[in-house]
């Protein structure tokens, strides 16, 4: 593959080698071009573009970009406003939802980098992520709740806790798993945040401060040779992938979200991905 790069050495575009011409398929171009912005903005675009349109649809509900763009902005906000600051890690640890989309898009929205857990780990495990990400903040659904609360006043200071059926608004003909059904449970410690509390803040945040080569997602492997270790990447090395993965896509498209939205793959085709074409995506909570 030949790559072109700018003064600095970055990657702007990625060329496939002649070799591969003669099978290439007629009509897809080439060459791929990047755009110089962060993952923030694609969905600022898309919301400006389409607020009506959805970009979601959990279990026959819509979200839209309108409401996606707006709840981001809020919970940014309310992120900044708890000290969450500039390259900060927060944890997004949750089955496939709406909140999951909208906790990642607000904490690119507030500078801070995103560290995607995956749903099946039990503490133990968490207190490495919270101690080797050295996050704070975390987000968490409801039923998961149990395993992560043990570890606050160990590195993590604050948990918001997302309860998936206040996403379960209006009629449905699809049934709904008695775990995302439930109804939003008391929370009986201060350091636990309810979703719903901390959108209705409605703090605004500050202005953008980092760009295409600041510290965007930081997944984690599977820690099959020892422990799990944090993959650092930018929005510009996130956004080749979310450009080149849905290049065929367009507004009218609808995606079914059945890889699990923690994982490189899922967050790419389902939220990064389809977030920077507009498409709709069709979320399988798990």
């Amino acid at each position: 593959m030949d790559a072109h790069a700018n003064a600095h050495g970055v990657p702007m575009s990625i060329n496939l080698s002649q070799h591969h011409h003669a099978i290439w398929p007629t009509r897809l171009p080439r060459e791929l071009v990047l755009p110089d912005t962060s993952l923030w903005f694609n969905t600022e675009v898309s919301a400006r573009r389409y607020p009506r349109k959805p970009a979601y649809i959990f279990l026959g509900r819509p979200l839209t970009y309108g409401e996606l763009h707006e709840q981001a902005l809020a919970l940014a906000g309310w992120l900044q406003a708890k000290g969450v600051a500039r390259g900060d890690r927060v944890i997004v640890f949750m089955q496939n939802c709406p909140q999951f989309a909208i906790a990642v898009q607000a904490i690119l929205r507030a500078d801070a980098v995103v560290v995607p857990v995956n749903p099946m780990n039990l503490t133990q495990e968490l207190a490495h992520y919270v101690r080797d990400s050295g996050a704070t903040l975390a987000f968490a659904a409801q039923e998961l709740l149990p395993r992560l609360q043990p570890l606050l006043g160990q590195g993590l200071q604050q948990i918001v806790v997302a309860t998936y059926s206040d996403y379960l608004r209006g009629p449905s003909a699809m049934a709904v798993p008695e775990f995302v059904a439930a109804p939003r449970a008391p929370l009986n410690d201060p350091r636990l945040m309810p979703w719903a509390d901390a959108l209705a803040a409605q703090l605004a945040p500050r202005a953008i401060e980092g760009g295409p080569d600041d510290l965007a997602v930081m997944p984690y492997t599977s820690g099959t040779t020892g422990h799990p270790k944090g993959c650092m990447h930018t929005h510009r090395s996130v956004m080749f992938n979310a450009a080149g993965v849905w290049s065929t896509a367009n507004q009218g498209s609808v995606g079914l979200a059945v890889l699990p939205m923690f994982h490189v793959t899922g967050m790419q085709t389902h939220l990064h991905g389809a977030l920077y074409n507009a498409a709709t995506v069709v979320l399988l909570p798990r």
